[in-house]
C-alpha cells in the first residue's frame, strides 16, 4: 500500500487529476484487470475498506469519481490498474432533492448532483413479495443512486395520479412511481 504507483494511493492520484469538478475518463481508460481490493459499498452506503468504515468524506467522494461498472462487476479505475470492489446494493444514495423550475435535482451521498431527464432516469422497481418500493436515479453512465426512503417520501407528495399510476415530471419526461393502491 506504500507503493504511490499502485493500489488505493494510485487510485486516489488518477482522481486527483481530474480537472475542476469533472470527473476523470474513467470510460477511456483499459488497463489490465490487477485483481480485487478490499472495498466494500454497503447498502447503505457506507465505504468500507479492511472492514472498517472510510471515515474521510474527501476520499469516498476521490474514490467515487474513479468508479466504475462493467459487465463483471463494479470497478476502481485508473489508467494503468483495474481493481474490482464489491457493492451490496447500488454505488450512490440520492439523498437530498430540490426542483429547480420543471426539473428535480438530486444530490448523492458524495456530493453528485443529478438533473433527473430522459438521460438522468427515475426508476422504481417493486418487490414481487412484499410489495416494497425500491426507487432509484440514474447518476452516469451505468452508475445508479438508490433514493433514500424520505426523499422518495418527498417524491410520492408532489406526484400526481395519472391512469391508476403516481407520476412526477422532471427534464420534460414522465416518471411513474407506482400503481395508487
Amino acid at each position: 500500500m506504500n507503493d504511490p504507483k499502485s493500489g488505493l494511493n494510485a487510485v486516489a492520484q488518477a482522481a486527483k487529476q481530474a480537472p475542476g469538478k469533472g470527473l476523470p475518463p474513467v470510460h477511456l481508460w483499459h488497463p489490465e484487470h490487477c485483481g480485487e481490493i478490499d472495498i466494500v459499498i454497503r447498502a447503505d452506503g457506507v465505504w468500507m475498506h479492511e472492514g472498517s468504515p472510510i471515515g474521510r468524506k474527501e476520499l469516498v467522494r476521490l474514490f467515487s469519481t474513479v468508479l466504475r461498472k462493467d459487465p463483471d462487476g463494479y470497478h476502481l479505475v485508473t489508467p494503468v490498474e483495474k481493481l474490482k470492489i464489491q457493492v451490496e446494493d447500488l454505488p450512490f444514495r440520492a439523498v437530498a432533492m430540490t426542483r429547480d423550475g420543471d426539473d428535480l435535482v438530486f444530490t448523492t451521498d458524495v456530493g453528485d448532483e443529478v438533473r433527473a431527464s430522459e438521460g438522468d432516469s427515475i426508476v422504481v422497481e417493486t418487490d414481487p413479495t412484499t410489495g416494497e418500493p425500491a426507487p432509484r436515479v440514474h447518476v452516469r453512465r451505468d452508475l445508479w443512486a438508490r433514493i433514500a426512503r424520505p426523499v422518495f417520501y418527498e417524491l410520492v407528495e408532489m406526484a400526481e395520479e395519472v391512469d391508476g399510476r403516481l407520476v412526477v415530471r422532471s427534464g420534460g419526461q414522465a416518471f411513474s412511481l407506482g400503481a395508487v393502491t
